[in-house]
C-alpha cells in the first residue's frame, strides 16, 4: 500500500488540473480539496505519517513571515491604480506621435505592454489596460480582429519577463527555496541564488524577446492601405499635459526598474515607491476621489487575498504530496533521465509546459516548481539558467493558443467572436520567436550570465540573510521525519 501513495499524489495533481479547467471552482478551493482528500486517504490506509500535518501551521506562519511577499499587495495596488489613472492613454498617444507610420499603433501597443506590464502586477491587469487604450486605436487603423487580439495577448505578457514583474518575484523566491534544498542535498558549495539573480539572468532574454516582438509587429503591419490608415493619422495628438505626464512616467518607470535591476532597490521598496507615486499623482490630478479610491483599495484587497489564499492552499497540497512521497517519486524519475543537463532540463520544462495547459503561472510556481525543480537542481548546478528557462516557459504558457491565460483573458475582454484559425495564424510569428528564444537560452546558458562577475557578486548584498536561508531549509525538511513518540508511559 505504501508504494501506491506516491502515485496517489500524482493523481491529486491531475485532479487539480481537471478541477480547475472543468468545474469553474476557484483554484485555491480545488487545491485544498485535493490536499484534504490525500490526507484522509493516507490516514485511513495508515501508509503515510499523516501526523506530520501537525507542522502545517508552523509552515504557513514561516511562509507568511517572508518579507518578499509584501511586494504582492503593492504590485496589485499599482496595477489597479494604473487602470484608473490616464497613464496608458498619455504614453500611447505620445508613442504613436513619435513613431508615426502604419505600424505605429502596433509597435506603441507592444511598447506600452513592456513599460506598464511589470508595474501592473498581473497579466490580467495588463490585458484590461491594453484592451481599453490600444485595441480601439488598432481597430481604427484597419487591423483585423484576430491580429488585434494577438497583439493585445503578446503585449500583456511582456511584463512577465521584464524585471521586476510579480511572476518573476514569486518565481525567484521559489527558486531560492529549491536551490537551498539542492545545495544542501548535494553538499556543493554553490552560492544560493536570490530574486536579484533571476532579475539579472532574465535581462538579456527579455530584451531579445521584446526586440523580436517589436520587429514582428512592425514587419506585419508596415503596409496598411492608406485609406485604412487615415483614421490613425487623424487620431488626436497628445496634449502638453499628456506629454509631460508621459515623460515623467517613463522616467519614473526606468528609475524604478533600473534600480531594482542594478540592486539599488529591492522589489518591495520599488513597489512601495511606485504605489506611493501613483497615489500622489492620483490625488494631485483629482483622479482619485474618495469613491474611486475605495473601489481601488477594494479591488486590490480582493486580488491580494485571492493570491494569498492560493499560496496557502498550494503550500498545504505540497506538504501532503511530501507526506505521500510524491516528491521522492518525481526526484527518482528526474535522476533516471538519460543524457546530460540539457536533456534533463528539457524534459522538466516539457512537464511544466503540460502543466500550463491546465494551470496558470501562479499555480505552477506554488505547486509544480517546489516538486520538480529541487531534484533538477541536484543534477543541474546552474540554478540561474534553470530559473530563466522556467520563467520563459511560464511566459510562453500565457500565449498558448488553446487555453493560455492571456489568450482567454483577451477573448473575454474583447467580447467578440474570434475564429481560432485566424487567431492562431496571428500568434504564430510570436510563438516562433518565443520558441527560438527558449531554444537559444537552452543551448547557450551564457545568455543568462551576461555581466555577471566576481566583483558584481561581492558588491551586491544578498536578497536574504543566511539565517533566513537556514530557517527556510529547516522548515522544508520538517516533513521528512515523523515527530518523536513518547518513550515513557503517561501517568
Amino acid at each position: 500500500m505504501t508504494a501506491v501513495m506516491p502515485w496517489l499524489g500524482l493523481s491529486l495533481l491531475i485532479f487539480v488540473g481537471l478541477g480547475v479547467v472543468f468545474t469553474g471552482i476557484p483554484a485555491a478551493v480545488v487545491l485544498l480539496a485535493a490536499a484534504c482528500f490525500g490526507a484522509v486517504v493516507g490516514a485511513i490506509s495508515g501508509a503515510a505519517p499523516v501526523q506530520l500535518l501537525g507542522v502545517l501551521p508552523e509552515r504557513l506562519i514561516n511562509l507568511l513571515e517572508n518579507d518578499l511577499l509584501q511586494a504582492i499587495p503593492l504590485y496589485v495596488l499599482m496595477g489597479t491604480l494604473i487602470n484608473r489613472l490616464p497613464l496608458a492613454e498619455a504614453l500611447y498617444r505620445c508613442s504613436t506621435a513619435i513613431l508615426r507610420g502604419p505600424a505605429a499603433p502596433v509597435v506603441s501597443g507592444l511598447v506600452l505592454g513592456a513599460l506598464l506590464g511589470p508595474m501592473n502586477g498581473s497579466v490580467g491587469a495588463s490585458v484590461l489596460a491594453l484592451s481599453r487604450v490600444v485595441e480601439p486605436r488598432l481597430a481604427a487603423s484597419g487591423i483585423a480582429l484576430p491580429r488585434r487580439a494577438a497583439i493585445i495577448t503578446v503585449a500583456s505578457t511582456l511584463g512577465v519577463v521584464v524585471p521586476p514583474s510579480l511572476v518573476l518575484i514569486l518565481l525567484g523566491d521559489a527558486m531560492l527555496n529549491a536551490h537551498t534544498i539542492a545545495v544542501t542535498a548535494t553538499g556543493r558549495e554553490d552560492r544560493v541564488i536570490n530574486t536579484q539573480d533571476v532579475f539579472h539572468g532574465a535581462l538579456v532574454p527579455a530584451a531579445l524577446y521584446l526586440a523580436a516582438c517589436l520587429a514582428i509587429g512592425w514587419w506585419f503591419n508596415r503596409r496598411v492601405k492608406p485609406d485604412q490608415a487615415a483614421a490613425s493619422t487623424a487620431a488626436p495628438r497628445p496634449t502638453v499635459q499628456q506629454a509631460v505626464l508621459a515623460v515623467v512616467t517613463v522616467a519614473a518607470i526606468l528609475i524604478l526598474l533600473g534600480g531594482v535591476t542594478t540592486g539599488y532597490f529591492y522589489a518591495v521598496e520599488a513597489a512601495a515607491m511606485g504605489g506611493f507615486i501613483l497615489l500622489v499623482a492620483g490625488f494631485v490630478t483629482g483622479r482619485l476621489p474618495l469613491p474611486v479610491l475605495n473601489e481601488v483599495l477594494r479591488d486590490a484587497l480582493a486580488l491580494t487575498g485571492a493570491l494569498f489564499f492560493l499560496l496557502v492552499a498550494a503550500t498545504t497540497l505540497t506538504l501532503v504530496l511530501r507526506i505521500l512521497g510524491t516528491d521522492q517519486l518525481v526526484a527518482d524519475w528526474i535522476a533516471a533521465i538519460p543524457g546530460g543537463t540539457v536533456s534533463a532540463t528539457l524534459i522538466v520544462l516539457g512537464g511544466i509546459g503540460l502543466s500550463a495547459l491546465v494551470l496558470d503561472a501562479f499555480e505552477i510556481i506554488f505547486v509544480v516548481v517546489p516538486i520538480v525543480i529541487p531534484p533538477l537542481l541536484i543534477r543541474v548546478a546552474d540554478a540561474r539558467w534553470v530559473a530563466v528557462l522556467v520563467l520563459l516557459a511560464l511566459q510562453a504558457s500565457f500565449i498558448n493558443p488553446l487555453i493560455g491565460y492571456a489568450v482567454m483573458m483577451t477573448r473575454t475582454v474583447l467580447k467578440q467572436a474570434i475564429p481560432f484559425p485566424a487567431l492562431l495564424r496571428s500568434l504564430l510569428p510570436y510563438l516562433f520567436a518565443q520558441a527560438a528564444l527558449l531554444l537559444a537560452v537552452l543551448l547557450v546558458p551564457q545568455l543568462t550570465h551576461v555581466g555577471e562577475g566576481v566583483d558584481d557578486r561581492s558588491r551586491k548584498p544578498p536578497a536574504i540573510s543566511d539565517r533566513e536561508l537556514q530557517r527556510r531549509f529547516e522548515q522544508m525538511i520538517q516533513p521528512v521525519e515523523p515527530p518523536p513518540l513518547d518513550v515513557e508511559p503517561r501517568r
